[in-house]
């Protein structure tokens, strides 16, 4: 297994497949880990890419007692993980709220950026503002971390079972379930911080090729934040996935890895 190692020792866990000074950065949605990847994995790995997953700090096989598990400083690991691995060109592709960590990296890597990949991302704004009338509320996001503070294992068993929008099974639901218990009851500091964030123009200054994945029936974030992706940044191109719901790699995964492999073969 290998470890980034970053602030006190701590450690934050992942995966690296090929080989090249290029790769795809895959970066997991709140609460989960590289193995929601495992789908996507090996098309990638057999067109050629070097595949990297980061667990976000706080989950997976990365350490849990994290004093920051703020959205900013797992966007830090994944930069520092491109430094550490000696990458001069990267996609980063990321799912849910992987989405902001990945525009955050992007922001931070500039050149060494190539292109970036957001599947049903919660970004550049997660809940409804004064001049975005898209996503949920103040009052949701509160019964959301309630919710998870009161019965944080029948909370997720019920996140699991409505992530897909197709029939995947009781199986698939538990193994998703099982990847949300690896992380830290206190990983529900990051999902908060989805509340305030605005990366509106954080977006719109990156001069990459951009791809938004849309789950037409997410009921995790709103389809309409997706597709507003393309109105801030004129890079950006949006692709619907008319039968999935929060994760298209999962509900629609030959036609997910057949759109994710043309994009890639468009960046750099």
């Amino acid at each position: 297994m290998a470890y980034l190692i970053r602030e006190q020792g701590q450690k934050v866990y992942y995966e690296d497949y090929g080989s090249g000074d290029k790769a795809v950065v895959l970066i997991h949605g709140w609460g989960m880990g590289v193995r929601t990847w495992d789908y996507t994995l090996p098309a990638l790995a057999a067109a050629g890419h070097r595949v990297v997953l980061i667990d976000h700090r706080g989950c997976g096989r990365s350490d849990k007692d994290f004093n920051d598990m703020s959205i900013s400083s797992i966007a830090g690991d994944v930069c520092a993980l491109v430094d550490e691995l000696q990458l001069t060109g990267v996609v980063l592709n990321g799912w849910s709220l992987g989405g902001a960590v990945a525009v955050a990296a992007a922001d931070s890597l500039g050149e060494r950026c190539m292109g970036v990949a957001l599947t049903c991302a919660a970004t550049p704004v997660y809940l409804q503002k004064d001049d975005f009338p898209h996503g949920g509320t103040e009052e949701a996001m509160a019964q959301t971390v309630a919710g998870l503070n009161a019965d944080r294992v029948n909370f997720l068993m019920g996140l699991s079972q409505g992530v897909c929008a197709t029939e995947v099974g009781a199986t698939v639901e538990q193994w998703m379930w099982e990847i949300f218990m690896e992380a830290s009851p206190l990983a529900v500091a990051t999902i908060a911080e989805l509340g305030p964030l605005d990366q509106r123009e954080m977006l719109a200054g990156l001069t990459v090729p951009i791809v938004s994945f849309v789950g037409a029936k997410d009921g995790v974030v709103d389809p309409e934040i997706c597709r507003s992706v393309s109105t801030f940044n004129s890079s950006a191109t949006v692709v619907e996935f008319e039968s999935s719901g929060h994760a298209p790699f999962i509900d629609e995964a030959a036609r997910y890895n057949s759109e994710l492999l043309e994009f890639l073969s468009n960046c750099g």
